[in-house]
């Protein structure tokens, strides 16, 4: 956990981001990177959750290895930056897990050094085995990440998920929580959760999907939509290796049509265009690269026939 000493650090750093706009274009204190400069004529790009009608921007924020870093003020100094880019671009949703170390502290770090948080959709996992030791995770989880009611909680990887399936339910018919869901973080299980998603009341699941690893079009997405459930898309970089391919590469025509000014954005977009998609939950550490993320909540989103283009374009580098 942060030190006090270090919360009032944060805290001053915090109180030198005065009054962020999404159309700035000025420098940021000490050298850090620019707001993202997103034309103010280009809509935020919004999604409902199925189950009860909730609009979410489409861009959310993920904490996997990001965000596991010490507590010190070197470290944490990017990870409020990167927050603070978030937030600047109307993102809301926040993804993080037990699974991912110190994520969730650092998130919370950053949170209670804020004076007033901007409006956030908090989600984490359960990943552990046993109903108490589930509760005890998940009351943890709140603590770590200065939360008091979460928005989701899912069961991570489907771990002993008949058994925190059952917790979560009860939660949230007692207020407990707002949203259930299940993931998987690796193209493992999906006949698993597809049975999941069949037979339990979901509102939330989440699992790997961009233009290079499309399994999730033949029956994930497209159950998701028929019963009626929110996706939560992660890996949508391919862990950094589409930009392996699109390297050196110019952008093509049709990210002008999009509103894309890079080969990251043309890459979200695309998933975007699927109409079952509810959020992506790229993570980053890099302020530039939360920026560059973030200009994908705005602007155009593409039809069938651009998807099938920029598959085309992508399957050409």
């Amino acid at each position: 956990m942060i030190k006090r000493r270090q919360v009032v650090q944060l805290s001053a750093g915090l109180l030198a981001y005065p009054a962020l706009r999404v159309n700035a274009t000025s420098p940021m204190p000490d050298g850090a990177s620019p707001v993202p400069e997103i034309p103010v004529a280009l809509p935020l790009i919004q999604r409902p959750i199925p189950s009860t009608g909730e609009l979410l921007p489409v861009m959310g924020m993920g904490t996997s290895r990001t965000f596991d870093t010490p507590a010190d003020p070197e470290s944490l100094a990017p990870l409020t930056e990167v927050m603070q880019l978030f937030f600047a671009a109307q993102g809301k949703v926040i993804d993080s897990s037990p699974m991912y170390g110190n994520a969730e502290t650092r998130v919370g770090d950053v949170l209670r050094a804020m004076k007033s948080p901007p409006p956030l959709f908090a989600a984490t996992k359960v990943w552990t085995t046993g109903k108490e030791r589930g509760i005890a995770q998940m009351e943890e989880s709140a603590r770590r990440m200065d939360v008091k009611t979460f928005d989701l909680i899912a069961v991570h990887n489907l771990q002993d998920w008949q058994t925190h399936l059952a917790t979560l339910k009860q939660w949230k018919e007692e207020g407990k929580v707002r949203y259930i869901g299940i993931t998987t973080s690796h193209g493992r299980d999906h006949d698993r959760l597809l049975e999941i998603m069949r037979s339990e009341p979901l509102d939330f699941v989440q699992f790997s999907y961009n233009i290079e690893d499309r399994e999730a079009e033949q029956a994930l997405l497209p159950l998701a939509q028929d019963r009626g459930i929110a996706t939560m898309i992660n890996r949508p970089y391919q862990m950094g290796a589409l930009f392996g391919r699109s390297h050196d590469h110019p952008l093509p025509a049709i990210a002008a049509e999009l509103d894309c000014s890079s080969w990251a954005q043309f890459f979200l977009k695309f998933i975007l265009g699927h109409p079952a998609v509810t959020c992506i939950i790229p993570a980053t550490a890099v302020p530039r690269h939360m920026a560059d993320n973030m200009r994908g909540n705005f602007g155009r989103v593409p039809d069938q026939a651009q998807r099938a283009e920029m598959l085309k374009i992508f399957e050409s580098l």
